[in-house]
């Protein structure tokens, strides 16, 4: 089978749950190697362009009338979308703790899949 042919399979397969999942993990991975080298290169910026693209993309679909999470929830993933993008900028123009973002994504993680490890 090829690549295209499997991911096309995965696509139509997998719950949005794992997706989402799936997602914080490539994502909090990268960040997570970001982290142990140290500095502020292309690669943990595009860590963090990924990430907040991540959260923006939830963001926006939390805004949407037809999600059917609580408005709670929806709240407060939009808030925590803002402060993802926020934090971001402090990480790339100040050189911040990566750590905080990585903790979110792990909670986020959690909670999507409360039987898994974690990055």
């Amino acid at each position: 089978m090829s690549l295209n042919a499997y991911q096309r399979t995965l696509k139509t397969t997998e719950n949005p749950r794992n997706t989402e999942y799936r997602l914080f993990a490539e994502i909090t991975r990268d960040l997570l190697e970001a982290q142990r080298r140290g500095v502020i290169d292309a690669k943990l910026m595009e860590a963090i362009d990924r990430n907040r693209k991540l959260w923006v993309t939830l963001a926006a679909d939390c805004a949407d009338d037809n999600n059917l999470l609580p408005k709670e929830t929806r709240a407060a993933i939009i808030s925590l979308s803002i402060w993802v993008h926020k934090y971001s900028r402090e990480v790339t123009r100040k050189g911040e703790d990566i750590g905080a973002l990585i903790d979110v994504n792990r909670n986020i993680m959690k909670g999507l899949n409360p039987n898994a490890s974690g990055v």
